[in-house]
């Protein structure tokens, strides 16, 4: 035995080797490439060398770059840990480029240079084909390829004894993906490994091959169908007084913003509070890309923490960890590019098609959709891969790509759907990982919400929100609303955005936005204007000169015209108002006024809005700091389209359609969500399922034999691997 493992250990060392060798020797030939190409950069003194001499001072100059980028580079991204993400991503350039002009200086040969433009770009290519290189030769050895993956992730940690046998859980959210769209995807064959996970039958497949190892189903949301209220809800088991993605909050004067990472913060500690719990993962768990930690120590790119200076934050880890091989950045930096390009192409020629509805797509958005499609995507996947490569046992992470695209593309639209592929070659590549990872791993794949298309308010009636609102309240209408065009504008105080504009703007060192928040503080109790915002179709109307809630009979008396004209609206569905009588009232149009103690018997304006409605209405009642008036757009069940108060076409945040129907896709090998017999219904919901989940890993029990349901949505069926496989493709 100690022979046949010392004769292993001089095979693994001989293979390294090789692959080093071959490694340098395709550096030095990208180098002697480049130099022949660059006419500012050269290996030669000015008098000429021979060609042999040339090769050598390309071999010497690609070794010594390499032995700086190993040893000198993660010290130079340690110590710029106080510099913003984003702008550490661009450093990357500069600094790479220093390194071989220095390698250069270094050289004992005496002979090469290089403009520093040209440093940057010679530097920035071979960290490219370097990594291709060794990306290759390692892709048929395991053992190499998950040193590979772990060196890449930055995610070494120590352990006292072996890694667990039970299996670890990776909950992966595909932010805004509607059960309805997920399924479609599916079946159009976008997302073949979701195919694969759930058995769906292909031409050529055999029987065997068709056997699932995941089942879906749908869940139903809160009223406030949006990733403040959902991730809240399931990392940390209560959302409750999260009326919507951005409300005013009476007795702090403050417009709280669920990607604001103050405000996540104060959400994320309130919830805290409210259970006495840390969180999902709160056992050796991390938390990647999503707005709260989940009580997990292991954070990067958490909105919630970037608030936070004290020392030992550990919020950008994930960046760092990324970009501490320059190659990432390089492949990161040239995908950023081309998915600017893409969007303003196709923006384009949906302009020139005439598409309707269409809203604008120019200013920053280019930039923060290629920022959720290109740069969160792969630093949270790669983290994700560092966590199960050290095997952590629960790892919850949030990709945005879709959502984002999705508010301004149209969330059934071509461009939507191709992000959709690239999302499922994620999927992919952590199934991979899992077979390289030291324990079995479950992944389960789930949505937040989903999102419902159609016009937006003002696109179809002129029109913003808050210009209704204050013309039922008798105060002038800005210029720019009554002469502004059909579809032109924004709603004043909704900027338009979803999770990643303020994930990005975190990691820019710029968290707050500008004109949000702070713009109600001191507000003199003379002005009585009212604070309108907007959460997709999700309208707020909260009066600040008044410190409490107002009553039905109060505004009225007030602005007596202002309920009428907000419910009798061809745009509004209904309104939600509290009354001195009932508590609470729904309004609808010509004059109904349904107490909500009767919606069961008599829906009024809800009926049209599905199941669930009733009870979602009333528990939002209930919050502190819901608004005095609460307004939701009109919904066409027949289309499936609501008319959003932001800039969007695709839109979520209130009730009507797809945005309130997520998907959940789970093990078979775990019990099935509503196995206790309490439908999927809020985020609370969720959390209680996950618990389950994670105490099912902790103590794995044997595989059972169940039937499908009928309309193959739900329940267990036969497990097609065992604990020790699930996560791992079916071979």
């Amino acid at each position: 035995m100690t022979g046949r493992g010392s004769a292993e250990r001089w095979r693994r060392a001989g293979a390294a080797m090789w692959r080093m060798l071959a490694v340098w020797a395709v550096a030095t030939a990208t180098m002697l490439t480049l130099a022949a190409l660059l006419p500012d950069f050269r290996l030669e003194s000015p008098h000429g060398d021979s060609i042999t001499r040339i090769a050598v001072t390309a071999a010497l100059g690609a070794g010594g770059f390499g032995v700086l980028q190993a040893l000198v580079w993660p010290l130079l991204v340690r110590a710029l840990l106080l510099v913003p993400a984003l702008v550490l991503g661009l450093l990357v350039f500069f600094l790479n480029g220093s390194l071989l002009l220095l390698a250069l200086r270094l050289n004992p040969s005496g002979r090469g240079g290089a403009a520093w433009e040209t440093a940057v770009v010679v530097a920035a290519a071979m960290s490219a084909v370097a990594s291709a290189t060794g990306t290759a030769l390692t892709v048929h050895d395991d053992a190499a390829y998950r040193r590979r993956l772990s060196r890449l992730a930055g995610r070494r940690r120590r352990r006292a004894g072996p890694y667990p046998t039970t299996p670890g859980t990776v909950f992966v959210q595909l932010d805004g993906v509607g059960h309805d769209v997920l399924d479609r995807a599916v079946d159009e064959g976008l997302m073949p490994t979701v195919a694969r996970w759930l058995g769906r039958h292909r031409e050529g497949e055999t029987e065997d091959s068709r056997r699932g190892t995941h089942r879906l189903t749908r869940w139903r949301t809160d009223w406030s169908s949006q990733t403040g209220a959902s991730q809240l809800g399931i990392l940390h088991g209560s959302n409750h007084d999260v009326p919507a993605f951005r409300w005013y909050e009476k007795d702090t004067g403050e417009v709280v913003v669920c990607n604001r990472p103050s405000s996540a913060h104060e959400l994320q500690r309130r919830a805290t509070v409210r259970t006495g719990d840390a969180g999902l993962l709160g056992t050796d768990g991390a938390s990647r890309g999503n707005l709260f930690g989940g009580g997990a120590q292991q954070l990067a790119l958490v909105l919630s923490t970037t608030a936070r200076r004290a020392p030992g934050s550990r919020s950008r880890a994930g960046y760092f960890a990324y970009f501490r091989d320059p190659a990432n950045a390089v492949r990161t930096a040239v995908s950023f590019v081309a998915e600017v390009v893409r969007e303003v192409t196709q923006a384009v020629g949906a302009r020139l098609r005439g598409d309707r509805p269409r809203v604008s797509r120019g200013g920053l958005y280019p930039l923060i959709r290629a920022f959720a499609t290109v740069v969160e995507r792969d630093v949270v996947v790669a983290a994700v891969i560092g966590d199960m490569l050290v095997g952590r046992t629960a790892v919850y992470a949030d990709l945005v790509a879709y959502d984002e695209v999705a508010h301004h593309s149209g969330p059934y639209s071509r461009d939507a759907f191709k992000v959709l592929g690239r999302l499922d070659r994620s999927l992919a590549l952590l199934d991979e990982v899992a077979q390289h990872a030291p324990r079995p791993y479950r992944i389960v794949v789930l949505s937040d919400h989903g999102q419902s298309p159609g016009e937006t308010f003002r696109g179809r009636f002129g029109e913003a929100l808050g210009d209704l609102v204050r013309d039922g309240c008798g105060l002038p209408v800005p210029r720019r609303a009554a002469d502004a065009p059909t579809g032109a504008g924004r709603p004043a105080g909704t900027p338009s955005g979803a999770e990643a504009r303020g994930a990005a703007r975190a990691a820019l060192g710029r968290p707050v936005e500008e004109g949000e928040g702070s713009a109600l503080r001191g507000r003199p109790a003379r002005r009585r204007e009212p604070v309108v915002l907007a959460s997709g179709n999700l309208g707020l109307v909260s009066f600040a000169d008044v410190p409490h809630r107002m009553t039905r009979q109060e505004i009225e008396r007030r602005h007596p015209a202002l309920l009428a004209t907000l419910a009798d609206h061809p745009g509004v569905g209904f309104v939600l108002v509290a009354d001195e009588r009932h508590g609470g009232v729904v309004l609808g149009p010509h004059g109904a006024v349904l107490p909500l103690s009767g919606l069961d018997e008599d829906p009024g304006p809800l009926a049209g809005f599905g199941p669930g409605a009733v009870a979602a209405v009333r528990r939002t009642h209930t919050f502190p700091h819901a608004a005095d008036i609460m307004v939701n757009s009109r919904y066409d069940p027949v289309t499936g389209e609501v008319l959003a108060f932001e800039e969007q076409i695709g839109s979520h945040g209130g009730l009507g359609g797809a945005q309130g129907e997520p998907f959940l896709l789970w093990p078979c090998s775990l019990s099935a969500p509503d196995a206790d017999g309490v439908p999927l219904v809020g985020a609370e919901r969720l959390h209680g399922v996950f618990r389950r989940w994670l105490g099912e890993a902790a103590a794995p029990r044997l595989p059972r034999q169940a039937a499908r349901r009928p309309d193959g949505s739900g329940g267990t069926a036969p497990a097609a691997a065992s604990d020790e496989t699930v996560g791992s493709p079916p071979h």
